[in-house]
């Protein structure tokens, strides 16, 4: 096993690898890399300089994302997926998504030129956050072979397709198909930071992820009457605001008696929008996650009925729209259980936790097995510049990492796992 200093060193070299790759953005004096743009070429390259001295030859699919194979002590042999997405949201942090990719590069500098009796790939996606195109996971749908003809037409603000970008990349979509998982991979791997402040809260450096939430994510519509604020008594008014900030505290009380659930009001819209004049109307966004969809689709159910019972006691008329529903995913039960193992044995003691972001993760577990390792995120800070990670957590992490590569090897249920990849 390695050092505890060796582990320390890599763990520093990490961190110092991603605020390099933090360098190549779109803008100067922040961080903005999306999908397919001009740094996105320095991010493949910087990686690839990495790899080679390992014996690992960089390929780009046709979708962008970087792919590289460690491979196995014998051929034909069944292959783990190790990696993260390289884009960015605009003025991002140096971790988000990149910290994975380091991490799965410096598990195999610290192999030492062993081979296992499976290929490591690590990939690093070439889109996740939705930035460019308002579509989320470009990359990783290209393994599962998600990427149809509507989502390859969606275009930018510039009306630049995601086809046309490909191809100005010098990539060609119609290989995209030949992006897909190798049919011997038999699972997927990703370490995040968290995002969040819950493994600091409780003063862990790890945290493994269990599943990740459902999100449902609505538009409401409170209309009433709009009128002179001076002239009109408040109780003769049709006041939509007033409606809507009711409603709006009734689904934060909903969700904190709710245990895992969240709920968020993020934008409103009134119209008029004129400091003296009574709103008319009051335009809304609300978001619902939880790990479970029956919870999640209940709760929703039930803030669309508060909704409706504001309206009705305030005279006032109620609509709403749906424009997302997505179903949580469970993470493999099997690779939990073998993480939270790995874990003990780097002096961590495991804590299983939801994800209530989304991650490629759950795009890789409609098809192979995938799990996730979290990194405590100092001050639950994450995309913002100030995002941060602690190098003893890194440290621990590739630990982990190293274990569980061990026992990958040695475990039987998890080799039969592999045979049937």
């Amino acid at each position: 096993m390695r050092t505890t200093k060796e582990i320390t060193t890599r763990a520093e070299e990490v961190v110092a690898r991603c605020h390099k790759l933090a360098g190549f953005s779109e803008d100067k004096g922040s961080t903005r890399r999306t999908f397919l743009s001009a740094p996105m070429r320095d991010c493949h390259r910087e990686i690839a300089e990495w790899l080679r001295p390992l014996g690992v030859e960089v390929s780009i699919d046709a979708a962008g994302n970087l792919r590289a194979v460690y491979a196995a002590s014998g051929a034909g042999s069944p292959q783990l997926m190790i990696g993260s997405h390289l884009d960015t949201v605009p003025n991002a942090g140096a971790f988000d998504g990149i910290l994975g990719v380091v991490i799965a590069v410096a598990l195999l500098e610290l192999l030492n030129g062993q081979r296992l009796p499976f290929g490591i790939e690590v990939v690093g996606f070439s889109e996740e956050e939705g930035v460019r195109f308002g579509t989320p996971f470009i990359g990783s749908l290209a393994l599962i072979g998600g990427l149809n003809a509507e989502i390859l037409g969606r275009r930018d603000q510039q009306g630049i397709s995601i086809r046309q970008a490909i191809e100005d990349f010098q990539l060609n979509p119609a290989e995209i198909p030949e992006a897909v998982l190798n049919a011997e991979t038999f699972g997927y791997l990703e370490f995040h930071i968290e995002q969040g402040p819950v493994l600091e809260k409780l003063g862990r450096s790890l945290g493994v992820v269990e599943a990740i939430a459902g999100q449902s994510r609505l538009e409401f519509i409170f209309a009433g009457r709009a009128n002179h604020a001076g002239t009109t008594p408040m109780h003769l008014r049709h006041d939509a605001i007033a409606g809507a900030a009711e409603w709006i505290t009734a689904v934060e009380r909903q969700a904190q008696e709710t245990p895992g659930l969240l709920a968020t009001v993020g934008a409103i819209n009134a119209e008029p929008g004129v400091v003296n004049v009574i709103a008319g109307e009051a335009r809304m966004t609300l978001e619902v996650r939880h790990a479970s969809d029956e919870v999640r689709n209940s709760a929703v159910e039930k803030m669309i009925d508060l909704a409706q019972q504001t309206a009705k006691r305030r005279c006032l008329a109620v609509s709403h729209s749906s424009f997302l529903s997505q179903r949580a995913v469970a993470m493999d039960r099997l690779l939990v259980k073998a993480i939270e193992e790995a874990m003990r044995k780097t002096g961590c003691e495991p804590h299983r936790m939801v994800s209530g972001a989304g991650h490629d993760a759950m795009i890789l577990a409609e098809k192979v097995p995938a799990a996730m390792i979290f990194l405590r995120t100092p001050g639950g800070r994450s995309h913002d510049p100030a995002e941060s990670v602690e190098i003893a957590d890194v440290a621990k992490a590739i630990e982990c990492g190293l274990h569980l590569l061990d026992q990958l090897c040695s475990s039987s249920a998890l080799q039969k796992r592999m045979c049937r990849a």
